[in-house]
């Protein structure tokens, strides 16, 4: 009986919002990862060895390497057919 009452239907909505929005940081945070992958996949670097080298920091630091290539690693390589601007 003290799960039908009010406070405890209540907490079970929030616990179950936080467990949804849980889920939704997850799957952004794996799609984000993957969209940096494939950039890093798909760039010129001026170095060979930086694409390999972005590659292993994104795939082991998963989600924070991610976002170190995001605003770091973008800037060292180009895509095809993209000019470069010095």
């Amino acid at each position: 009986m003290l799960l039908l009452s009010s406070a405890g239907a209540g907490a079970g909505i929030a616990v179950l919002l936080f467990f949804l929005f849980c889920i939704l940081i997850a799957i952004a945070s794996t799609v984000f990862w993957i969209v940096e992958i494939i950039d890093v996949v798909r760039r010129d670097f001026i170095e060979p060895n930086n694409k390999i080298i972005w590659l292993l920091v994104i795939i082991f630091l998963h989600f924070f390497g991610a976002i170190l290539y995001y605003f770091i690693g973008k800037q060292q390589g180009t895509l095809p057919g993209e000019r470069r601007y010095t």
